[in-house]
């Protein structure tokens, strides 16, 4: 089959664009409003965008009450999604008036932060504390703005329960890392597999390995 997005003329039941693109990480936003409330929302379009600053994004569909606190405090933290929260993380995706804390709808307990002053979940393994960098309002090709803002943020601070080390590493694996994958559908990271990356030397041979797959297919 063949569809185009903007024509939405797929013929099935749900759009399957966003299950195609997956797993993605879900950014577990928490921020605080001007009056000091604790919002905590989950967002699939999230991701590491750069090292060095170290910078991540999240995209919100509607200027939504993460990026309206972000916006005026400044700050965000992001804690990690992990498969023995997934019913916290979905009922904090509630749609539920500003002044009404997601902490406290979930009963997640909330831990303090180093560097900013939203608080991370607890419970999660690993939280990167955020400062604002700037929100984008989308657009499209032609130049129409969507109703959907990107917010940037540095990340100044990294909490990593020791538990999650491993040989040195922290091991997604092991903390079961949540992924989101269209539909109604999540993920949980149980098993990596490792590449060394080709060098000079090793390329050939890999190169090789390859043309006798796909020969044998």
């Amino acid at each position: 089959m063949f569809y185009e997005p903007a024509k939405n003329d797929h013929g099935l039941p749900h759009s399957p664009l966003k299950a195609i693109i997956a797993p993605r990480p879900i950014g577990w936003i928490s921020s605080l409003s001007a009056d000091g409330i604790a919002n905590l929302a989950p967002y699939s379009f999230f991701n590491m965008i750069g090292d060095d600053p170290a910078l991540v994004m999240f995209s919100s569909t509607s200027r939504k009450d993460s990026v309206a606190n972000i916006e005026a405090t400044g700050e965000f933290v992001c804690s990690l999604a992990i498969a023995d929260l997934i019913d916290e993380v979905n009922v904090s995706s509630a749609a539920v008036p500003p002044d009404v804390s997601e902490f406290d709808l979930t009963g997640l307990a909330k831990a303090p932060s180093r560097l900013v002053k939203p608080p991370r979940v607890a419970a999660a393994p690993a939280a990167l504390e955020c400062v604002h960098v700037e929100t984008i309002q989308l657009k499209g090709r032609d130049g129409r703005k969507a109703d959907q803002y990107m917010v940037i943020g540095e990340v100044v601070g990294v909490f990593i329960d020791d538990a999650a080390i491993v040989d040195g590493r922290f091991d997604a694996a092991r903390v079961h890392s949540l992924a989101r994958c269209g539909y109604l559908d999540y993920s949980a990271i149980e098993h990596l597999m490792e590449r060394a990356r080709p060098g000079r030397a090793s390329l050939p041979g890999m190169v090789e390995a390859l043309r006798a797959k796909h020969a044998a297919e």
